[in-house]
């Protein structure tokens, strides 16, 4: 069963689970946990997706219960008006205390449309909410740093936070894409625990029918007590 955030006669907000995709795509073709047939199956109704969480990324997600409503939020959602995100995220190394990155970014392969433009501008603020290291060798250093963020997207691009910290040469730690695998698995292997460690916290938005603003929480899962735990050297 899904853990459903909120619900009404427009919308169902749910906490997504590390792992699963939102919905169905050849590209993972074995892949049998799936967020939107989930929901669909629980509630008994049609759903319809707004945004996207990668199948790594665990938190908030939303679905609208009518097509023209999903029309009018996804518009939102990419466009990052009305809205504000807030995700926390276990990254490599030791950024500043907060800043902003402002680096465009290229539509995916798969998000190519000819009637759009094909780089698009792309805003995230980061804050550094604790730093550490754990006690495993990578290149010439003895230890790995680690940090705690809270990133906070401006816009809505495909995998932008994941960009960005790759950018910044702080990618986020479990990322198979854009980290380091050798490092990501020695994580894995020291925590006992193998994800990417990106979790969509929370979200404010305007209610498209009701206009009032709506703020949805979702804790993250007991995995990440353990960057609580004193591995920090």
């Amino acid at each position: 069963m899904l853990d459903i955030l909120y619900i009404d006669d427009y919308l169902a907000i749910v906490h997504k689970p590390a792992g699963w995709l939102v919905h169905r795509t050849p590209l993972d073709k074995g892949e049998t946990r799936f967020v939107l047939q989930a929901l669909r199956d629980q509630i008994g109704r049609h759903v319809w997706p707004v945004h996207r969480l990668d199948k790594g990324t665990s938190g908030v997600l939303v679905f609208a219960l009518q097509p023209d409503i999903a029309r009018m939020l996804g518009q939102a959602f990419e466009s990052g008006q009305g809205l504000h995100k807030t995700y926390i995220a276990m990254v490599r190394g030791w950024p500043a205390d907060s800043g902003e990155i402002d680096h465009p970014l290229k539509r995916m392969p798969d998000d190519m449309r000819t009637e759009r433009e094909s780089v698009q501008a792309a805003q995230t603020q980061f804050k550094t909410l604790y730093r550490g290291e754990l006690p495993l060798a990578h290149g010439v250093f003895v230890s790995t740093r680690f940090a705690k963020l809270q990133l906070t997207p401006l816009t809505g691009r495909r995998h932008q936070l994941r960009r960005h910290m790759k950018h910044l040469a702080h990618p986020i730690l479990g990322d198979a894409t854009h980290g380091k695998g050798p490092l990501n698995r020695a994580v894995a292997a020291h925590l006992g625990a193998n994800r990417l460690w990106l979790h969509a916290w929370q979200l404010t938005l305007t209610h498209p029918v009701q206009g009032n603003t709506c703020t949805v929480t979702a804790a993250p899962g007991p995995e990440w007590q353990l960057w609580q735990q004193p591995v920090t050297l």
